[in-house]
């Protein structure tokens, strides 16, 4: 199963580490830093990545909340059928500028012990999940 990681560069440390641990739990992951390369059309690179993906881990920080490619990303995702259950926001640093879709995603909280993280990606990933419903 492929991974897109979307998250702002800010976070870059925490998600090669995160990466680094999915892909031993088995998982193909694409990290866009990873993927950079002079002369790339970076814009279509995206594209085919999210098509080919099968799941997202959204990284959640004020700067990945501010960021208008994990915003764009995000909404890809939240769009397609394909991502039904695989769209899993992960928080990095607490924000009040949470996107308000995200809200209703289960969400995984990286602590101390990344592994527990990753235990629980794996969970979300595997199984699938439904949103929870709006508040009225």
């Amino acid at each position: 199963m492929k991974i897109f990681l979307s998250y702002s560069t800010e976070d870059g440390a925490v998600a090669r580490k995160l990466a680094s641990q999915l892909e031993q739990a088995g998982f193909d992951t694409w990290d866009p830093a990873e993927a950079r390369f002079p002369g790339d059309n970076w814009a279509l690179r995206i594209g085919k990545a999210l098509q080919e993906s099968d799941a997202m881990v959204v990284l959640i920080s004020p700067k990945a909340m501010k960021s208008e490619s994990v915003r764009q990303e995000v909404e890809y995702a939240i769009s397609s059928p394909h991502y039904k259950g695989r769209l899993i926001p992960v928080m990095v640093k607490p924000t009040k500028d949470m996107l308000w879709i995200l809200k209703r995603f289960p969400l995984v909280t990286v602590g101390r012990d990344l592994s527990e993280a990753v235990r629980q990606i794996a969970s979300h990933i595997e199984l699938g999940f439904e949103l929870t419903p709006l508040a009225t």
